[in-house]
């Protein structure tokens, strides 16, 4: 089952995003409705608000009368955490219960305005935000749902900033065209990642990295990663003693495969095989292969370069895990280079030189890999010596 999370201000157009995504077979859970739901008259919730708020927060009919609450809650901080505490622990099992309905080949869509204010973008295999322009949102809510201006804008002042939603997003659809613009794009995303992703997950499997391109520097990198190092903590738990952006993706100005690759630290490779059906089950499932990284030749121990290595069961992000021990020369060694690479400027035009000149011969990654070891043989110890001269030691937990 693939878990997906939806948002995006109001205003925006997730609701034509959801229902699309519904049309198409998606088991859509609205937190809106839910939290609707949960404080209908004669429910424990309603009676909670009521309890909290006074008999002012009622309608003649006995229904939440959600003017009035909103009067006593925006703005008030105390007051939004005191109902939060009411509603967001009901809303939240109410969501478990619908998921857990869901066919385990399916794709929910969990959509929830708040996802990125509350913190929730690591618990889902991917997060859609959906935008528009901040005038055409004030003009849809005041023309279609005969809003305040006023009120609107203060709404969307206390949401998350853009920035804030580009952070969590790994798909961003600008819904500032038409309706049938937008649509489209949802089809094509369900069609070309959404259903792939979803099968991987469920099989255990990744999409073919084709040949070794490789591409200029893409400021991007930095974001994907951090999105993807949230949810294998989340999902790790105290088994992940860190996880680290390595590899080049992490050196910025340098072009490379466009490919993240991350570091997981454990205590012992028994946690990382620990962790193995886990991980797989976010959406990253274990290499049977390359369990072992290339020892160094003064290295008398193989055993020392010991990691389980995981790849990215997403077809629209390709990322790599690799999961050593603490303390291992590998684990050091992953850490070393990129450091090396950030903070030697020559060193870095050089390995790049490398990488371009090796990625157009061969068709295969491990044959492109094999090509760059002479390389990394002379690397090693410049690398060295620039961690002794600048007193570079590996980062703690």
């Amino acid at each position: 089952m693939l878990q997906v999370g939806l948002t995006g201000g109001i205003g925006a157009g997730k609701s034509t995003v959801a229902r699309r995504l519904h049309e198409l077979g998606a088991t859509v859970v609205d937190s809106d409705r839910i939290a609707r739901e949960v404080v209908e008259p004669g429910t424990d919730g309603l009676r909670e608000v009521v309890a909290a708020f006074g008999d002012e927060v009622l309608a003649e009919d006995g229904s939440l009368n959600r003017p009035a609450l909103a009067a006593k809650v925006f703005g008030n901080d105390e007051n939004r955490a005191r109902l939060n505490s009411i509603v967001h622990p009901r809303v939240r099992d109410r969501a478990v219960e619908l998921t857990s309905k869901a066919p385990a080949d399916g794709i929910v869509v969990q959509d929830i305005p708040l996802l990125v204010e509350n913190g929730m973008a690591p618990a889902f295999h991917l997060v859609v935000v959906v935008d528009a322009d901040v005038e055409l949102r004030v003009h849809r809510l005041t023309t279609s749902r005969g809003m305040d201006e006023k009120d609107v804008r203060a709404r969307i002042a206390a949401q998350a900033s853009e920035e804030q939603r580009r952070e969590a997003a790994d798909v961003w659809l600008d819904n500032g065209g038409s309706e049938a613009d937008v649509r489209a794009a949802v089809t094509d995303l369900w069609h070309h990642r959404l259903l792939p992703f979803e099968r991987h997950v469920r099989e255990g499997t990744y999409p073919d990295r084709g040949g070794p391109e490789i591409v200029d520097y893409d400021p991007e990198w930095p974001r994907d990663a951090r999105q993807l190092i949230a949810r294998l903590k989340l999902a790790a738990g105290d088994k992940a003693l860190r996880v680290d952006h390595v590899g080049s993706t992490a050196v910025p100005g340098l072009a490379a495969k466009d490919v993240i690759d991350l570091q997981l630290t454990v205590q012992s490779l028994d946690d990382a095989d620990a962790l193995a059906e886990t991980l797989a089950g976010v959406g990253f499932p274990a290499l049977p292969a390359f369990t072992r990284d290339t020892p160094k030749a003064t290295d008398p121990d193989p055993e020392h370069w010991r990691k389980r290595t995981h790849a990215s069961a997403d077809p629209g992000r390709w990322a790599n895990l690799h999961i050593r021990a603490a303390g291992s020369p590998g684990w050091r060694y992953a850490l070393l280079f990129p450091a090396w690479l950030r903070a030697d400027a020559d060193a870095r035009a050089e390995y790049e030189a490398v990488k371009r000149e090796a990625a157009p011969r061969f068709a295969d990654i491990p044959s492109y890999g094999v090509a760059k070891d002479p390389w990394f043989a002379q690397a090693d110890s410049r690398a060295e010596a620039w961690a002794a001269a600048a007193g570079w030691q590996p980062p703690t937990r």
